[in-house]
């Protein structure tokens, strides 16, 4: 993942999307969806109904990026909320989400060793 400029804040949109939505379909969702300017310069995160397709959107100021990234295997974990929601994302909730991994509850691979 690209590093982001500070003070970005990352939106999951809840629901389901239609990902044959573009740059001008996503940024007029979350406007009217979400409530939210486009143009703030934040990432607003779209997920489609058999969850194996995610969408970013960013207004990097002089233009829309829009990425996406289909799952070969599995699904991008989604909090259960009505459409018009946001949950908000760190960096690495937002990383960990992109790989497949169920970013609300990470668990570590190692163990911390005992004293003594």
């Amino acid at each position: 993942m690209m590093g982001l400029p500070s003070g970005t804040r990352i939106w999951l949109a809840t629901g389901a999307t239609d990902m044959r939505k573009g740059f001008d379909g996503l940024a007029g969702m979350v406007q009217t969806v979400l409530g939210e300017d486009p143009f703030n310069g934040h990432l607003f995160v779209f997920r489609g109904r058999r969850g194996h397709l995610a969408k970013v959107l960013w207004w990097s100021g002089d233009g829309y990026c829009l990425f996406s990234k289909r799952l070969d295997r599995g699904h991008f974990v989604w909090p259960q909320a009505s459409s018009g929601a946001t949950v908000a994302l760190s960096e690495a909730q937002l990383s960990m989400l992109l790989e497949g991994i169920d970013w609300r509850r990470p668990e570590r691979t190692w163990r911390p060793e005992k004293p003594g």
